[in-house]
């Protein structure tokens, strides 16, 4: 049987990409409906056989604020047999201490490039954002955690518009001085474009920035995810979160979107000759899966595409 997409390799491409898979956390966080603790850990268990080797597992945040996501302590005691990295999404110190408790070896902070959405997102100014992170990161390192920093909006806001590109540099260096060991640039309500991107990683590199500490992180409000992923690959970035099936948005930026959905960007790896390590069919099976429990069909191109042939 002939397989597609065909391999049809592209010049200075990386041979291989680590894919940071979000469905889990960010992709559930929107969900208006509870999903079952058991369905969630199901879900990481199918994600992690079908290649993953990454996935962002939950997030120890309040209640009040991500109620699908208040289960943390009972979810993550089920994925101990996961055989993928399981990073969390921690708030402050009150988060990392639940984190740790349950033998968390991997952290995430989530910052913002604006102020207005640092403020609505976290109730502070970004200054006062970063110095709310500095002993989470400090006490998650001193405890050999990988802290992986999110910096949001780094393209446009919905109420601050255009985002200067110095003014996101500044950002992200004042999270990777804090001893974050990666950053994960984030395009919260999916307005950048290819020129864009290569701008912003460019001005990160001119700052002292290796490209092997960034990751990014699309979102397809306006159809660009995958063109702007392309980009980032073509100036050397080899990590790229994405979620299954394309779930998720943000809850505090009502224009956000989903994410890139994970098989649409493993379609497109496939046929650039780009090594993941994730099976496609499985994949696809997990979202198809997942949809069911959710009740409306996945957004993926992908899904859709490979799951409606006989």
């Amino acid at each position: 049987m002939n397989r597609l997409p065909m391999n049809v390799p592209a010049p200075g491409l990386p041979a291989r990409v680590r894919i940071h898979e979000v469905g889990a956390r960010d992709g559930l966080q929107n969900e208006k409906t509870a999903v079952p603790t058991e369905v969630k850990a199901e879900f990481v268990h199918r994600l992690a056989a079908a290649g993953l080797t990454t996935i962002e597992a939950t997030s120890f945040v309040h209640p009040k604020w991500v109620p699908q996501l208040a289960d943390a302590e009972q979810l993550f005691p089920l994925l101990g047999d996961v055989e993928a990295a399981l990073p969390v999404l921690v708030p402050n110190e009150r988060g990392l201490d639940r984190a740790l408790a349950l033998g968390a070896t991997r952290i995430a902070v989530f910052g913002s490039a604006t102020e207005t959405f640092a403020s609505r997102n976290l109730n502070r100014t970004v200054a006062e954002s970063l110095a709310m992170f500095e002993p989470v990161v400090a006490r998650a390192k001193e405890g050999g955690a990988h802290v992986r920093g999110y910096l949001s909006m780094c393209f446009g806001d919905p109420w601050e518009g255009p985002v200067p590109v110095h003014q996101v540099v500044s950002v992200a260096k004042a999270l990777l001085d804090l001893g974050c060991d990666e950053l994960s640039l984030g395009d919260t309500i999916g307005v950048a474009t290819p020129g864009h991107v290569q701008q912003l990683l460019s001005a990160l590199n001119e700052a002292g920035v290796t490209t092997d500490r960034i990751g990014v992180h699309f979102h397809d409000t306006y159809g660009q995810a995958l063109s702007n992923t392309l980009a980032a690959l073509q100036h050397g970035v080899t990590t790229v979160d994405a979620s299954a099936g394309g779930l998720g948005g943000c809850p505090y930026a009502k224009s956000a979107t989903g994410n890139l959905a994970t098989e649409d960007l493993v379609w497109m790896l496939d046929g650039l000759g780009i090594e993941t390590g994730v099976d496609l069919a499985a994949l696809t099976a997990t979202s198809v899966w997942m949809a069911e429990r959710l009740g409306r069909p996945s957004p993926s191109r992908t899904v859709r595409a490979l799951s409606h042939k006989e």
